[in-house]
C-alpha cells in the first residue's frame, strides 16, 4: 500500500507566488489544498498539476475559512504545512486610505492567519511536527509614507507569527516568515516595468524554491526571519 501523502494548504494562490507555491509542493509529494476566492483561476492548476486541488475561499471569512480548512482535512487529512500566501494590499499615505482599506487589509493579511493558525496549529502540535509560514515583503519591518494602507497589516503579521513560533517552537511547530524584496516576475509587472533587465525580477519558481527549503530545514536551524531579494535590488 503506498503511503499516505502529507498535506500542504497554500492561501492565496494566482498565477505568481501561489500558483509555483503549489507546483513545487506538489513535486515536493504533497497533496496541495489551493485557496482562492474564484475556483475558476484554479482550474488551470489542477488541470495540469498532479496532487493540486482547488478549493473557493475568502480568506477574510473566518467561517468561511474554517470550513474550508475542515473540508481539506476530510478530504486529504489535516494539513502538516500551511503557507499563507494570500495579500491584502493597497497604496496611499496615511491623509487618502479609506479606514474600510486597511480594515480590510488586516482580515486578509493577519485575522485570516490568526484562524489558519488556530485550526491547524494545535494538530501540528498532537503530532509533534509542522509548518506555518507566511510569505510577506519589507513591508513588515518598516512604514514607507505610501504604505499606510499596508504596511501596519504586514508588520502585524508578521508580528503575530512570531508570537505563534516562540510559543509553538518548542512543541515542535516550525513557524517562519518569509519577506520578499522585490518586484516578482508577473505578466503586469513586466507590463509597468518594460525597461526593466530580466534579473530585476524575483522569479516566482525560485521563491517557492525557497520556500520549500525553509519548510524543511532541520530542527537544529529553524529559521523564522528570511529576506530574498534579487541580486541588484537596493535595501
Amino acid at each position: 500500500m503506498a503511503e499516505k501523502k502529507k498535506v500542504c494548504l497554500v492561501t492565496g494562490v494566482g498565477p505568481g507566488t501561489g500558483a509555483a507555491l503549489v507546483e513545487r509542493f506538489a513535486v515536493g509529494g504533497f497533496e496541495v489544498a489551493m485557496l482562492a476566492r474564484s475556483k475558476d483561476r484554479l482550474r488551470e492548476i489542477e488541470g495540469r498539476v498532479t496532487g493540486a486541488h482547488a478549493y473557493a475561499c475568502d480568506v477574510s471569512d473566518a467561517a468561511g475559512l474554517a470550513g474550508t480548512i475542515e473540508s481539506v482535512s476530510e478530504d486529504f487529512g489535516t494539513p502538516s504545512i500551511v503557507v499563507h500566501n494570500a495579500v491584502g494590499g493597497a497604496f496611499g499615505n496615511f491623509l487618502d486610505i479609506k479606514p474600510e482599506v486597511l480594515e480590510r487589509n488586516f482580515q486578509v493579511n493577519v485575522m485570516a492567519l490568526l484562524n489558519i493558525c488556530q485550526q491547524v496549529v494545535p494538530s501540528m502540535i498532537k503530532a509533534g511536527e509542522g509548518v506555518v509560514m507566511a510569505t510577506g515583503n519589507t513591508s513588515a519591518y518598516r512604514g514607507k509614507a505610501n504604505f499606510a494602507g499596508f504596511a501596519p497589516t504586514k508588520a502585524a503579521q508578521r508580528i503575530l507569527l512570531e508570537s505563534v513560533a516562540r510559543d509553538a517552537g518548542p512543541k515542535g511547530v516550525h513557524a517562519a516568515y518569509v519577506a520578499i524584496d522585490a518586484v516578482i516576475d508577473v505578466p503586469w509587472a513586466r507590463e509597468a516595468m518594460p525597461d526593466q533587465p530580466d534579473d530585476f525580477f524575483a522569479k516566482p519558481v525560485d521563491i517557492a524554491e525557497e520556500c520549500f527549503r525553509v519548510a524543511h530545514q532541520p530542527r537544529s536551524t529553524w529559521t523564522f526571519d528570511t529576506i530574498i531579494r534579487p541580486f541588484g535590488e537596493n535595501w
